[in-house]
């Protein structure tokens, strides 16, 4: 990974004594449009093809999982989820063995609609005894902690609860040492999407959250997971990154059509820090924390924190923007210069 430091306020210009003529006109401009930020980015690019997942194909990758009807006429959602060790690519060159959920890192981002009946077939072909633990609520025995139950390598347990209540959540393992089991991959993202039908008062808003509903395909709508990797395991993260590759979406920006708005549910499962950051650039979003509510907790802001396991839905709009790259990042600058960093890239829908 390589950065380039702002221009040195104290040492002699570099450009000083020479001619100029033939060079461009800033030598220290970004090669491409909308990486003058610093121009920071990694040298080469991940395979995402080795890795089984791509970050920029996760922003919209929703597990539905398969339904079938009960016979009081509610819905049963069943999801298949699988443990498995994997190495995985975190940075260009940078190999971190990683234990997954279905083999990627953030686990499948399930999405399920308010008062389903959720089904979720875990099946552990790890190393290690592992167990899912759902954010939401549900009885003792599906808690997935160690004594409600730790599913031992080559064993299988099925999870089984109504999906309330709707928000934006968080499934990890709960296996001890719990920060070992979270840092090595073991988290993804759970959306209970508001049912309509329940919500009268702001009927328009909850459709707009239900996935499948006209209203909702008006909507560009993202899955991220800040997190961070400790490569040399000392307790300290030397990686940070949205969606596990460090600088994903500086290489490949994020495509917006200025013209729909954004919606973006974002969770913060970075170990060993206790903080981490949404910062957007010549924007601002309202937020509503852990997505329990349909009117914005925090109204016109650019920088939201969140803890560990604590997580939102953004939305924000670039309507009024002209067209061009947009950056979002942590607002703590370690994390920024090590790898979680992305920009907007914001065009006419018929560009």
């Amino acid at each position: 990974m390589v950065a380039s430091g702002a221009r040195s306020q104290t040492k002699p210009d570099p450009t000083a004594g020479h001619d100029m003529s033939t060079m461009m006109d800033d030598p220290y401009a970004a090669p491409m449009p909308g990486m003058a930020h610093g121009n920071m980015t990694t040298v080469g690019l991940v395979d995402h093809a080795r890795n089984g997942f791509d970050p920029t194909a996760m922003l919209t990758d929703w597990e539905t999982g398969r339904t079938e009807q009960l016979s009081d006429g509610r819905t049963l959602r069943t999801f298949e989820v699988d443990a498995i060790d994997k190495e995985i690519e975190i940075a260009p060159g940078i190999f971190f063995p990683a234990w997954t959920f279905n083999g990627r890192v953030p686990g499948p981002a399930l999405r399920a609609k308010e008062g389903e009946r959720l089904r979720i077939i875990f099946r552990n072909f790890g190393s290690h005894p592992h167990s899912m633990h759902f954010h939401g609520i549900h009885s003792a025995r599906m808690d997935g902690v160690p004594g409600a139950g730790l599913i031992g390598p080559g064993e299988e347990f099925i999870y089984e609860f109504d999906a309330k209540p709707f928000g934006c959540h968080l499934y990890h393992c709960h296996a001890f040492p719990l920060k070992r089991h979270m840092h090595k991959g073991m988290y993804g993202l759970f959306v209970i999407d508001p049912d309509p039908a329940l919500r009268p008062e702001h009927v328009a808003v909850a459709a707009s959250r239900l996935l499948g509903s006209s209203e909702n395909a008006e909507w560009q709508e993202m899955a991220m997971v800040m997190n961070a990797f400790d490569t040399n395991f000392d307790g300290g993260n030397e990686v940070y990154a949205c969606n596990t590759v460090a600088l994903a979406y500086m290489n490949v920006p994020i495509r917006i059509d200025k013209s729909r708005p954004v919606r973006i549910y974002l969770l913060n499962v970075t170990e060993f820090d206790f903080i981490n950051s949404f910062h957007l650039h010549a924007n601002f979003f309202d937020y509503y924390d852990t997505g329990t509510t349909l009117t914005p907790t925090h109204r016109t802001v650019d920088v939201i924190m969140q803890c560990q396991a604590q997580r939102g839905i953004l939305e924000f709009s670039f309507a009024e923007h002209e067209s061009g790259m947009y950056m979002f990042h942590p607002h703590q600058s370690e994390f920024t210069e090590l790898g979680w960093m992305g920009l907007f890239d914001v065009q006419e829908p018929s560009a």
